[in-house]
């Protein structure tokens, strides 16, 4: 791989063009030797007047212009009498405007900066400063050289300046010496700076590896570790191995640092089925709060609603439809029992029930509130039942503390006003998020939830889904039977065949479904590039954006979404002179392009053709690049249809989207799904991943691989064990063995 070149430049800064007070990135212009430089990255605190030697690359950048991209800066104090007035000027230190600053600069000279930091009694000389005032202007003026000296200090050790900034927040200039105190500090909340880090500090000032500190955090981290890949718990003897083998420290040392662990409740310890679990604390009470407040809801239910059989009569008349036995049942328990977990496969008729159930609770005169975890799985929950839904954030009315931290304005001092709540896509939905729904749920609210067992499990920690049905404790229907026309549908009929270990029938082409045999990585690529661009279309007017969608097991290779990306954008929508450009992060974007939110940002503003406006775009969301505006740094994405407009830093949300994840793709579903399959990293290749994948056509279904890679995956039904507690607190709480 080709080395870059890195250019140092020196020069004093002239303007503040952007700043991102959280993470200090900064869009600058340097007044150098020979004129202005455009300087971006991440310089926090940086102001007017300040000279900055910047390490760095220049990058022409296609709708911004030349500008200089900072991977390193260094500040010093201006020196000369105009570059400390224009610095002080700048509003930088609070109690010193233009005028104030003036009069210093007269006082005081080139030596201004120097009394304000270590004689701040002789400000008192200048009229309208008190003794109170000095001291003030002095420690603002010490506070911004703690935080410069605090990044310096961390960024020794990799911990980038936002991280520094809010490590200064909390222990202002007192950090340095509280690190060195105990560099593990860091590593908890609100920090979560990586362990590896803070122990490259710790082996910097010789603390020991045995150091009980360190041992504690690098639990933590173990434990925290396992949360990102599922896990709300661990079991002890393996918490404890793994972190022996990763501080490489005793195991009897390990014990004692998890034993005060345990004693100062920094982590809880449960016995589950005869064997120690630890989780956090966090999540511990998450999931022992779930559990507590579905057994209450069982014993305090939502009033019945009676009569389920007239009035599934009445819509069986009306409809002209017929009910099987089990969505029946379905029905029945929802108006009756007040809680119910709707389950089963595509075609099973839950589209069909659900309806019926909202129906008849709106007769009933109850507030019926409907949500999804993504955006995508709320506007097809619209669609597919004719009524609102919102995200479960939108509905919970997220916002963010100081940290920049989630919390939820809906709690148990906000409750929702509902009087029943639908929730979809049940199976996305993780432990922490299903503590947040339940905690905003009133009392006496009826609760459905609709999500498929079979799917992918949440991105976040936890095992809701499956650990509600395993349960047995809550009332349960599980959808089998599929009806007629759904039978007719080769993409249901596989779909089920697949998630019972059955090879789906890729033979047939005279159906929904359509497999195409190649055994070459570049030749699947080749044959997905011309089915999206010009087979598909032609053979069935479909859009190459908005009817056709890639979806891979994973990202890398020359089949993951990060090639087809390139591939698809390279096909559809070519470069142009007459299509503007922009690289965020290593991808190019092009107006033209289809888009993906990745993230869910309540924050950016959009506004709908009928000419209303709102704020938030969704996780999942998926647009057209129409506009980048050179002048104003922005991008305009169109979704549907209300147009949002992004900032520079506000796109880094965004990802090409002519070839998305599995994972990605949950709660979302496309009229036509094209699919490779080739045989990669075990660990993507399996049963649960591809029933996901296959169940996201609406109409047609293409796979472009081989045989045995389809084998492969139906046969590995090895799904990930996730550990948690949900399962066993409903056992323990409902009175049941385990």
């Amino acid at each position: 791989m080709q080395r870059k070149t890195l250019f140092e430049i020196k020069g004093s800064v002239d303007r503040i063009i952007f700043r991102n007070e959280q993470n200090g990135y900064s869009v600058i212009e340097l007044e150098v030797e020979d004129g202005t430089v455009t300087a971006v990255g991440i310089m926090p605190c940086v102001s007017v007047g300040e000279d900055l030697k910047l390490i760095g690359e220049f990058k022409s950048h296609p709708t911004f212009g030349e500008q200089f991209s900072v991977e390193a800066c260094e500040r010093s104090m201006p020196t000369t009498t105009a570059a400390i007035l224009k610095y002080l000027s700048s509003g930088v230190i609070k109690g010193i405007g233009v005028s104030t600053a003036s009069k210093l600069v007269e006082m005081f000279k080139d030596k201004t900066l120097e009394v304000i930091e270590k004689e701040p009694e002789r400000l008192t000389c200048i009229k309208g400063i008190t003794s109170s005032k000095a001291k003030k202007i002095s420690e603002e003026f010490n506070k911004i050289f703690g935080i410069r000296e605090l990044m310096v200090y961390l960024g020794n050790y990799g911990i980038t300046p936002e991280e520094a900034i809010k490590i200064f927040k909390m222990y202002e200039n007192e950090a340095i010496e509280k690190i060195n105190e105990n560099p593990y500090c860091i590593c908890e909340e609100p920090f979560n700076i990586n362990f590896d880090k803070a122990d490259k500090i710790a082996a910097s000032i010789s603390i020991s590896q045995n150091n009980l500190c360190r041992i504690r955090a690098g639990i933590i981290y173990v434990l925290v570790y396992n949360m990102n890949n599922g896990h709300t718990c661990l079991p002890k003897d393996k918490l404890l191995e793994a972190s022996a083998n990763y501080l490489s420290v005793p195991l009897e040392d390990v014990e004692k640092a998890l034993k005060s662990l345990v004693e100062d409740r920094t982590v809880a310890l449960e016995v589950i089925s005869g064997r120690d679990f630890i989780f956090s604390n966090k999540v511990h009470q998450a999931e022992v709060y779930s559990a507590s407040r579905l057994l209450m809801m069982l014993r305090f239910p939502a009033q019945k609603i009676t009569g389920a059989k007239e009035y599934i009569k009445t819509i069986e008349q009306t409809e002209g439809i017929e009910y099987a036995k089990l969505q029946k049942e379905a029905i029945k328990k929802a108006l009756e029992e007040g809680l119910l977990i709707l389950t089963g496969g595509p075609g099973t008729g839950k589209t069909t029930t659900l309806n019926a159930i909202i129906n008849i609770l709106e007769r009933n005169g109850e507030k019926v509130y409907l949500a999804a975890p993504t955006g995508r799985a709320a506007q097809r929950m619209s669609l597919i039942t004719g009524k609102e839904a919102k995200t479960i954030h939108r509905m919970l009315e997220v916002e963010w503390d100081k940290e920049d931290r989630p919390y939820f304005k809906r709690n148990e001092r906000n409750l929702l006003d509902c009087d029943s709540l639908i929730l979809d896509e049940f199976s996305m939905v993780d432990s922490l998020l299903f503590d947040s729904i339940l905690r905003a749920l009133p009392l006496g609210c009826r609760l459905i939830i609709v999500g498929d067992r079979d799917q992918l499990p949440s991105v976040g920690a936890g095992n809701v889904l499956a650990d509600l049905i395993m349960s047995e404790t809550l009332p349960v229907v599980e959808l089998k039977e599929i009806f007629r026309q759904s039978m007719q549908s080769l993409i249901v009929t596989n779909a089920h065949k697949i998630v019972n270990g059955e090879m789906p029938d890729l033979d047939r082409k005279d159906n929904d479904f359509f497999f195409i045999e190649v055994n070459q990585p570049q030749i699947i690529s080749d044959t997905i590039r011309d089915l999206c661009n010009r087979r598909l279309p032609e053979a069935y007017g479909y859009s190459p954006l908005f009817d056709v969608q890639v979806i891979c097991p994973g990202k890398k290779g020359p089949l993951g979404t990060i090639n087809i990306n390139k591939v698809l954008q390279d096909e559809i929508n070519p470069r142009s002179y007459e299509k503007k450009e922009i690289n965020i992060n290593g991808v190019t974007f092009r107006e033209g392009d289809k888009v993906m939110q990745i993230r869910n940002n309540y924050n950016i503003m959009y506004a709908r053709e009928d000419g209303t406006s709102g704020e938030g775009v969704f996780n999942g969301d998926i647009g057209i690049l129409v506009n980048i505006d050179k002048e104003e740094s922005t991008m305009l994405v169109k979704f549907d249809n209300k147009y949002a407009k992004y900032d520079i830093e506000n796109a880094s949300d965004l990802d090409l989207a002519y070839a998305i994840t599995v994972h990605k793709s949950q709660g979302s579903e496309f009229e036509a799904v094209v699919m490779p399959m080739y045989y990669g990293a075990p660990q993507l290749y399996y049963r649960n991943l591809l029933y996901t994948g296959v169940t996201r056509a609406r109409s047609k279904m293409i796979m472009v691989g081989t045989k045995i890679t389809v084998k492969r995956m139906v046969e590995n039904n090895k799904k990930t064990r996730r550990y948690s507690g949900l399962y066993s607190f409903l056992i323990k709480g409902s009175g049941n063995s385990e």
